[in-house]
């Protein structure tokens, strides 16, 4: 048996061959495009906690690519990112759209009469148009702008802080309510 280097792992594949690979390498493949809008500090660290626990804490070389990618999920998640593994594509289903955007301050300007009270039920409205698509990704922009709007604050304060947690936090809540909601990953900027 080849000895491998200390950061990689022998992955699995369905038809039983095993290839060495840095957990780094293949990370990208696993989760997709949710890769490209996460810091890559955070998926380096994330992939090498998932590695040394296999490699330490479970005393495995080899591992299959679905365990690999649970507990990459599973430490993702603990850090707040709801990422899924890339699903298989089928060529009967139409490729959903990869990033879907919306504007967090144009929000804010169509509901600057009631403010807040406004605000978030536009939110949820712009949340559940933009899953119509069955996306891989919800990217928010224009959090910081948006929060200084509705709070009515010219420098980031504590109610800024509060109104900014206030809006991830619903934003999440909505997406776990939400059918599809499951099978995306949220980023807001």
């Amino acid at each position: 048996m080849i000895l491998l280097r200390p950061d990689c792992l022998a992955f699995k594949t369905a038809d039983g061959d095993s290839i060495p690979c840095s957990a780094e390498q293949v990370v990208v493949e696993l989760i997709g495009d949710a890769a490209l809008w996460l810091d890559k500090e955070v998926i380096t660290h994330a992939s090498e906690a998932v590695l040394h626990y296999f490699r330490n804490e479970k005393g495995q070389d080899s591992v299959s690519v679905a365990e690999f990618v649970e507990a990459l999920e599973r430490v993702l998640k603990g850090l707040g990112f709801q990422v899924k593994a890339t699903p298989s594509s089928t060529a009967s289903a139409p490729a959903p759209a990869r990033v879907v955007e919306a504007d967090l301050r144009d929000l804010a300007s169509a509901s600057s009469g009631g403010a807040e009270l406004f605000f978030f039920p536009l939110l949820r409205t712009e949340l559940q148009r933009s899953l119509d698509g069955s996306p891989l990704v919800l990217l928010f922009r224009g959090l910081r702008e948006c929060v200084k709007q509705i709070v009515g604050a010219k420098r980031w304060n504590a109610s800024c802080q509060d109104m900014n947690d206030r809006i991830i936090d619903y934003l999440r809540t909505c997406l776990d309510n939400e059918k599809w909601g499951a099978s995306c990953s949220l980023v807001v900027m």
